[in-house]
């Protein structure tokens, strides 16, 4: 019986025709690709996208080249070429400068190419699979561990006293709001007894 592999015939019969992208899944699969913003996962596809047999190492991520992919925030752009670069998947072979020169890139699950017009170096610095070194940042917790404390005081539960922590409050001797030879109410009125 006849299947797509043996039927003789160049390509896969069972997708569309053109070219496609060959993404690794050890790409997919890595924690600097879990780690990645959505934007950046896009960005990613999109230089992929540009591979064709050999040309990695001049791969575009510019803003007029996204454009017309639909790319619409030179911000958004420019997050997620910064994420790519410092997780490891693409590397910049060509530094862009104005007016009128973009940047160049290759991702790092191929082998770089070998083109003229990369800038001093690029070739030799580039990493392969350099994603693949990316180390997912620590998660933090308390200095003392993450077990589980109790909600409780740190001397206890116990039942508390009825008494103040520095003792029972102490009479104060100040001088009493009623003076000494009586409240004014209560003492008879000085015109009291008097006679004209």
């Amino acid at each position: 019986m006849a299947n797509g592999r043996n039927r003789g015939t160049k390509g896969d019969s069972g997708r569309d025709s053109g070219g496609f992208v060959a993404l690794p899944w050890s790409v997919l699969d890595s924690p600097a690709y879990a780690d990645l913003s959505h934007p950046a996962r896009s960005l990613l596809w999109e230089i992929a996208r540009q591979f064709v047999r050999d040309n990695n190492g001049r791969l575009l991520a510019s803003r007029e080249h996204l454009a017309t992919r639909g790319w619409r925030s030179a911000d958004v752009i420019q997050r997620a070429k910064e994420a790519l670069l410092a997780a490891g998947f693409i590397y910049e072979t060509v530094k862009g400068h104005r007016p009128n020169k973009a940047s160049w890139y290759a991702v790092t699950w191929r082998a770089l190419d070998k083109l003229a017009g990369y800038d001093e170096g690029a070739a030799a610095g580039f990493v392969r699979s350099a994603y693949q070194r990316h180390q997912k940042n620590a998660v933090l917790s308390p200095s003392r561990g993450t077990e589980r404390h109790p909600i409780a005081p740190s001397h206890g539960t116990g039942r508390p006293s009825s008494v103040p922590s520095h003792g029972a409050i102490k009479a104060t001797f100040d001088p009493s709001p009623v003076p000494s030879h009586g409240h004014h109410l209560d003492m008879p009125s000085a015109a009291v007894g008097t006679t004209h």
